[in-house]
């Protein structure tokens, strides 16, 4: 199993947050964030955006925007390079991976391996399909709530399902799409956390991909998505905008990346 480590104890570049193993939460606050997620369910069937959360429980940290016609994202960092680092080395102990048919996907009829790993934890029940595969999601383990509450706070969001992607090195990839199946909630932000191994993020707009006509779209956007990184999908992004993890032949280091989102139950 590859283990990521950081040469140095350097802090973070930018903002992070205090450890998760150190924090502390107040019993009321718990008791009212637990009426707020009953309250979800009944929001969510009155097409109202159950996934923001009061003000007192957003925990904002200083973001870049990122903006294009149609893009929408906030970037910034989450968590020192100490607490990032052991997240992910607690996440190698704690994640099992989707393997057989369940680590393919169906593209045009035929069926291809996934060119990395990948996982589904959440709420019980929930279900998330994707390129002809349907993925029934694990039980959340203690890492990854620490995570998924850490994210809550910072944006102000709650989410009740996370697809978990590892690259154990620069050849492994995902190619162009958009997050736009249906069970997601419109209304909730994708949150994109980042750990490991840094590696370009790019966006292209759809007036943008094919050949000729494609020249007249806006330019693609790069972004770096660095160790402990919060990258927050806003909407229309992904009705307008593709993106990819692409490869990169110098990376020698794994990355592990989680993707935070809310799924609408089936009524």
């Amino acid at each position: 199993m590859d283990k990521f480590v950081t040469r140095s104890k350097r802090p973070a570049r930018g903002p992070g947050q205090a450890g998760l193993s150190k924090r502390t939460r107040e019993g009321a606050v718990e008791g009212r964030q637990q009426a707020h997620r009953e309250e979800q369910e009944t929001n969510v069937a009155q097409g109202e955006d159950s996934s923001r959360l009061p003000e007192e429980f957003s925990q904002p940290i200083p973001w870049r925007k990122i903006e294009a016609e149609g893009l929408d994202c906030d970037y910034g960092l989450l968590f020192k390079t100490e607490e990032a680092t052991e997240l992910f080395n607690e996440l190698e102990k704690e994640v099992e991976y989707f393997t057989g048919d369940q680590a393919k996907v169906q593209v045009f009829g035929k069926s291809y391996s996934v060119p990395r790993k990948q996982a589904t934890y959440g709420d019980e029940g929930l279900v998330y399909s994707f390129s002809g595969v349907c993925l029934l999601a694990r039980p959340w383990t203690p890492t990854l709530e620490n995570i998924r509450d850490a994210v809550t706070k910072a944006t102000g969001h709650t989410f009740n399902f996370v697809l978990i992607n590892r690259y154990k090195d620069g050849l492994d990839h995902i190619g162009e799409h958009r997050d736009d199946e249906r069970e997601l909630d419109p209304a909730c932000p994708i949150a994109s956390v980042s750990l490991g191994a840094p590696r370009d993020f790019l966006f292209r707009h759809r007036r943008s991909r094919g050949g000729a006509s494609g020249k007249d779209g806006p330019p693609p956007v790069k972004l770096e998505l660095a160790h402990g990184s919060l990258l927050l999908m806003n909407a229309p992004t992904n009705t307008h905008w593709y993106h990819s993890l692409p490869v990169r032949k110098r990376c020698n280091a794994p990355r592990i990346n989680l993707t935070f989102r809310r799924i609408l139950r089936k009524l």
